[in-house]
């Protein structure tokens, strides 16, 4: 929700994954930087109700899903890392629990990425967050095995996930060097202490790509283009 962001999809809600359809918030959505609840809703809503029951209908009128091979190479590449990462988080038997991390990591990112940012604020949080995931791999400790379903080994897997985007995210609010939507940095704001958008700079859509472990990622910009009305600022009073 916090991301603001998507998977991409096409007129149809379908991804660049050949019948792998998006529909709800889950897709890039109609509502760009200001998403909220109630917005959330009421797009799950209309795509539920008026686009995907026509969309995958026409689809799968022309497609016939087969079988999924599981001797495909990639499939087994991502059986084997899922493997081997399930081994590894049970291997730790460290001496604080998955909950002591995740909440560590959420305190964070209230306090440093919250509704309101600041480049320390960020930065601190830059400094802090990779600290936390090194003693979280070193010191975790997770109950059970993986031959059962283990909802502490879920929730280590999914904790795991949050310290890379928690991570990620801070480095996506330090780059935006301005106010904009539910991203309002202190230092952008006008005298009456409303956003301060940077449009020159900053009309765009931004995407990181995963670059490696240990690895800065690599930011790509789309530029938003309005050809029939110009950019305006909203104002509420």
């Amino acid at each position: 929700h916090y991301t603001m962001g998507g998977l991409w999809v096409d007129y149809n809600l379908m991804s660049t994954i050949p019948g792998l359809f998006v529909c709800g918030e889950a897709n890039f959505s109609d509502h760009g930087a200001n998403r909220l609840g109630a917005s959330a809703l009421m797009q799950g809503l209309a795509d539920g109700y008026f686009i995907i029951p026509y969309t995958i209908g026409n689809y799968l009128a022309s497609s016939k899903p087969g079988a999924v091979p599981a001797s495909h190479p990639a499939f087994k590449d991502a059986e084997a890392t899922v493997t081997d990462r399930l081994k590894k988080l049970l291997s730790i038997q460290g001496h604080r629990t998955v909950d002591t991390f995740h909440r560590t990591l959420g305190k964070i990112m209230w306090d440093y990425c919250g509704m309101a940012r600041n480049e320390q604020g960020l930065k601190t949080a830059l400094e802090k967050i990779p600290a936390l995931r090194e003693e979280f791999w070193q010191d975790v400790r997770v109950l059970g095995d993986d031959g059962e379903v283990n909802q502490s080994l879920e929730k280590a897997g999914r904790v795991a996930d949050f310290l890379e985007l928690g991570e990620l995210m801070c480095l996506d609010a330090l780059e935006r060097r301005e106010s904009c939507g539910g991203h309002f940095r202190e230092e952008y704001q006008t005298e009456d202490g409303e956003a301060a958008r940077d449009d020159e700079n900053f009309c765009h859509v931004a995407a990181w790509e995963y670059a490696g472990e240990g690895n800065r990622p690599v930011r790509h910009i789309e530029p938003l283009v309005f050809e029939f009305l110009p950019l305006q600022t909203r104002s509420y009073k």
